[in-house]
């Protein structure tokens, strides 16, 4: 039998000074319902700053401003070319490379700033917000229509999706977004969480899986 091989990309970004964090928001039909919010016309996007971006086998540190920090579970692209307006036929061209992160929310922050109807980047874009995996290049990824991914915590699996399931492809993600924002070589998108986000606790250790292979270990400390 032939070993199978995986490429795997570090974290580093070509041009940091240019790079963003790309968020889709609400792109599961049952995580929307989860959280009780609106199903969206079209794609939900937010963006953290660099600050955000906490690096494979980092330890999150609870931060002193939320009682409730939630995870939830993305699959990560990775863009490695410049471009703006990208069409239907060239956007997968721009993943070189896509992982499992997560995007640290502070959801009782994120609820207070929406009953105020105030932006809620304070919930979503603080320090260490974006946890990363190893990169693995979009030609060893296999079908990206069909990924499955899950997170595991302390052991034991408390969230599973799969992009077959997703509102709003990739394709459709990176023409969309590029219509606002230029994509720049190390941009990263996170593409939108599934059902059975949940809060975290000091002491967990949550393990992150795309088909199968781990790519990420967080502690929270």
């Amino acid at each position: 039998m032939n070993k199978v091989s995986v490429s795997y990309l570090t974290s580093d970004v070509t041009n940091p000074l240019r790079m963003k964090i790309i968020c889709v928001a609400r792109n599961y039909i049952e995580h929307v319902k989860e959280l009780q919010n609106a199903i969206p016309e079209n794609p939900v996007v937010f963006m953290k700053p660099q600050n955000a971006l906490l690096n494979p086998n980092e330890p999150f540190y609870h931060p002193e401003f939320s009682k409730h920090i939630d995870y939830e579970t993305e699959i990560v692209l990775k863009i490695g070319k410049n471009g703006r307006k990208v069409t239907e036929k060239h956007a997968l061209s721009y993943i070189e490379a896509v992982t499992v992160g997560i995007d640290f929310t502070a959801r009782d922050l994120q609820t207070e700033q929406k009953q105020k109807g105030l932006p809620w980047e304070i919930a979503k874009s603080f320090d260490d917000s974006a946890c990363v995996g190893e990169w693995i290049k979009t030609s060893d990824a296999g079908d990206l229509k069909n990924i499955e991914f899950h997170l595991d915590r302390n052991g034991e699996t408390v969230q599973r999706g799969n992009t077959s399931t997703i509102t709003y492809d990739f394709i459709t993600i990176i023409i969309y977004v590029s219509k606002f924002f230029t994509l720049n070589v190390g941009d990263m998108i996170f593409t939108g969480t599934p059902f059975g986000v949940g809060k975290i606790a000091v002491g967990e250790k949550y393990e992150g899986f795309m088909n199968g292979k781990k790519l990420f270990v967080c502690e929270i400390k």
